[in-house]
């Protein structure tokens, strides 16, 4: 049951994905196709999800390919929080690629079958907490993105620009800081119940923990030094690159 939802969910995010790019190229055209893709990949994981919940003896997102297919879930979620108004909707060129990518890798780490641990209460808000904090951040590295994309676009006076229909670069910029303060909120949270985890059933300090610390510590003075525009743009991806680069070397390291 739970690999039919999957494959329909994969197929709706890769579509979305394509129609999103085509959109890119002929305003107008792909829009509609490339928002019901996310809606239905959405409602067809969101499905999936549920039946791993049922049927799992324990958490079915401990492993790492649990935690990738629930990711991708909170990521998708997150970006319809914006992306069903036309004009963000091409922040699902950067979006979808991605959720159909960590998706597959979830399906080929044996993340769909559902299987997982007893971890504890204190794990399992902490795993869920810190994911849904990452992807909020990858949301607004989505944003961020989007920004340097079309602040180029502006400056070279691009004549596609006036054809799309985007956000002004200040709606982007507001939005990008405030997703990066909800983040930090959300793994603030995260790394809190880790902390109480550590404290009270013990465990090492690993690399994992230093990486999130450090990746805590980038956007957290982003946002102590009210960083705007460009500047703001750029932490947030390097802070998404410090995520999404180390902390997969380190969980195969460990």
């Amino acid at each position: 049951m739970a690999e039919l939802l999957f494959w329909p969910a994969l197929f709706a995010y890769g579509e979305a994905a394509v129609a999103y790019a085509g959109e890119a190229r002929r305003p107008g055209a792909f829009g509609r196709p490339a928002i019901w893709g996310v809606r239905l990949g959405w409602l067809a994981q969101t499905a999936l999800l549920v039946v791993q919940a049922a049927r799992a003896d324990g958490f079915p997102w401990s492993s790492w390919g649990g935690a990738l297919n629930l990711f991708a879930w909170l990521v998708v979620s997150a970006y319809l929080i914006w992306g069903c108004r036309p004009r963000f909707g091409l922040l699902g060129l950067a979006v979808m690629p991605v959720a159909a990518v960590l998706l597959g890798l979830a399906y080929a780490g044996g993340g769909i079958a559902g299987s997982g641990d007893h971890p504890g209460a204190l794990l399992a808000l902490h795993v869920v907490f810190m994911l849904a904090g990452f992807a909020v951040l990858t949301l607004a590295a989505g944003l961020a993105g989007f920004y340097l994309w079309q602040d180029r676009s502006l400056k070279r006076r691009e004549a596609r620009i006036l054809r799309l229909r985007v956000p002004p670069l200040e709606s982007l910029e507001r939005l990008t800081g405030r997703t990066v303060a909800v983040s930090l909120a959300v793994l603030t949270a995260g790394i809190v119940f880790g902390l109480v985890r550590f404290a009270t059933e013990g465990g090492t300090f690993d690399a994992a923990m230093g990486i999130t610390l450090v990746a805590w510590a980038l956007y957290s003075g982003a946002v102590a030094a009210r960083l705007h525009g460009r500047r703001l743009a750029r932490a947030s991806l390097i802070g998404f690159a410090v995520v999404l680069v180390v902390l997969p070397i380190t969980h195969f390291a460990s």
